[in-house]
């Protein structure tokens, strides 16, 4: 733009790998929220963010977290768009950092939020046991193949030599 008081950023032909990734954990773990939030909370109406007050502070407390999974994923594909723009995205690190992310909230949810805090459980009037295995299993091997997706993804590019 002419005559514009914002900085041009230079575009890049060298992927940020460290940018890509978080990109990538941020969009994971926003999805995974609201997956959580539209899923557990709303069609299953299995439980609220926080269920240990009043349904009022319930409904309170699932709105908070839609408005913070909006956040991060609008903040998340604007971060992305910047550094495909500046052809400075890879691909593969921002898939492997989406997978990170979403498996890491699903992990922390399971674990801190239900067994730590104790702010709501999966589901209520059920055997626990079975629906914690699978939610933290799931949110482990979502994890692991993030894991795995960064580290070949950053083996390949330490292979290509230097840049």
């Amino acid at each position: 733009m002419v005559g514009s008081s914002l900085p041009r950023r230079r575009t890049v032909d060298v992927p940020d790998g460290r940018s890509s990734t978080l990109a990538g954990v941020l969009i994971g773990i926003a999805i995974m929220a609201a997956v959580d939030e539209i899923v557990f909370h709303q069609l299953l109406g299995w439980h609220h963010f926080y269920d240990r007050s009043t349904p009022s502070v319930a409904l309170l407390s699932d709105g908070l977290l839609h408005a913070a999974e909006l956040i991060a994923l609008v903040g998340g594909f604007f971060w992305f768009a910047d550094l495909r723009r500046r052809r400075a995205l890879s691909t593969r690190l921002t898939w492997g950092g989406f997978l990170l992310g979403a498996g890491g909230f699903q992990l922390f949810d399971g674990l801190v939020d239900h067994k730590v805090f104790r702010v709501h459980q999966i589901r209520y009037g059920v055997d626990l046991l079975p629906y914690d295995v699978v939610w933290n299993v799931a949110g482990a091997v979502l994890l692991l193949a993030g894991v795995a997706v960064v580290w070949s993804a950053r083996s390949r590019r330490a292979g290509d030599g230097p840049r």
